[in-house]
């Protein structure tokens, strides 16, 4: 099949540490903004590469200036301070304006050769929203592989919307969609989340994930498990209601046993032991309330962030043309003296 209309995109890059593997990701994504032809005759280009810099401990915003200097096709994006890779990307597709927005990583694990494939998975399954899933293991190790299947199987049972499996930053998404999440998307809300809140259908299309640089993950095992709650979190309440139904549980086994300790009382003979079943029963009782208190004071804690209007992320001019840029020095005494006016002769 063939088709006259051309469908844009905009790409989004987060850029935490992308010094030097940013270079490499943009040489890739060049060929595409000329028109290009899918595997299934659509035609499509890349109109705009935003590349939004989160304040990484790097030098990336050097490079991210030296890019945009020579390429017309990037669109930096600067934050105000580091905010993390959701937020970045949200901050990214609120400043985009294409038809379609890809998601890509900077580490170049991502091959943009998948985009034409996700397009027409997206116009064929007439889904809003495509993600890149891998055709074989990432390259992250076994141990942090069979943690994220079973944190995604997890976030599926917990919140019920059964597409945690499918999530990975290789997106494509309908812009509209997409920039209407960055525009009420709270702090805290996984993006992922967001997007199955508005998102109708959502299809997967196969890539290969390559381990193209040898940098280490910027992902401790604390910042995953955050990712992990947070998903838990922001997908719904859920996990209340797993909590009230452990709390009727407990109850009515509370009230057998005292019907039981009632009876024996009332029709048996009793003595002074049962000190241990008495103490499993406080230490179980006890951990299910603080951990339902736990739970509560969480989303309490989610709640009052939004309430507070704590912005997601906050775009900046580039800090390297703002007031406290480090080019707007102080002037030499000789510069200073030579712009002061001669004084006028009496």
């Amino acid at each position: 099949m063939s088709e006259t209309k051309t469908h844009a995109i905009s790409v989004v890059v987060p850029v935490y540490r992308g010094a030097t593997t940013l270079p490499g990701v943009v040489a890739e994504l060049l060929p595409y903004g000329r028109p290009f032809v899918t595997p299934g005759g659509r035609t499509a280009v890349v109109e705009e590469v935003v590349l939004v810099h989160d304040n990484g401990p790097d030098d990336s915003d050097e490079v991210i200036r030296r890019l945009a200097a020579e390429h017309d096709l990037l669109r930096p994006v600067w934050l105000s301070r580091n905010f993390g890779q959701h937020a970045a990307t949200l901050a990214g597709i609120a400043a985009s304006g294409g038809e379609w927005i890809a998601t890509l990583d900077e580490d170049g694990q991502h091959d943009p050769a998948h985009l034409p494939q996700m397009l027409d998975v997206a116009l064929d399954e007439r889904a809003q929203l495509v993600y890149g899933t891998p055709a074989s293991e990432p390259p992250h190790g076994v141990l942090r592989n069979t943690l994220s299947r079973s944190a995604k199987r997890v976030v599926d049972t917990l919140t019920g919307q059964g597409t945690a499996r499918h999530f990975s930053s290789y997106r494509l998404v309908l812009g509209e969609y997409a920039r209407s999440i960055s525009a009420y998307a709270s702090a805290g809300v996984f993006l992922d989340v967001a997007l199955s809140w508005v998102v109708g259908r959502v299809a997967t299309s196969p890539i290969e994930p390559r381990n193209w640089s040898d940098r280490p993950s910027g992902y401790s095992l604390r910042s995953l498990l955050s990712h992990f709650w947070r998903m838990v979190l922001t997908g719904g309440t859920r996990l209340l209601r797993v909590v009230s139904l452990a709390g009727a549980v407990l109850g009515v086994l509370g009230l057998v046993l005292a019907a039981y300790v009632l009876g024996i009382r009332i029709f048996g003979e009793t003595d002074v032991q049962g000190w241990a079943s008495v103490m499993v029963a406080i230490l179980l009782c006890t951990g299910a309330i603080l951990f339902a208190l736990g739970v509560i004071a969480e989303y309490l804690g989610l709640a009052v962030n939004m309430a507070l209007g704590k912005p997601p992320y906050v775009m900046v001019q580039d800090p390297g043309d703002g007031p406290l840029s480090a080019a707007r020095r102080a002037p030499a005494p000789a510069e200073q003296a030579a712009a002061e006016p001669a004084p006028v002769a009496e």
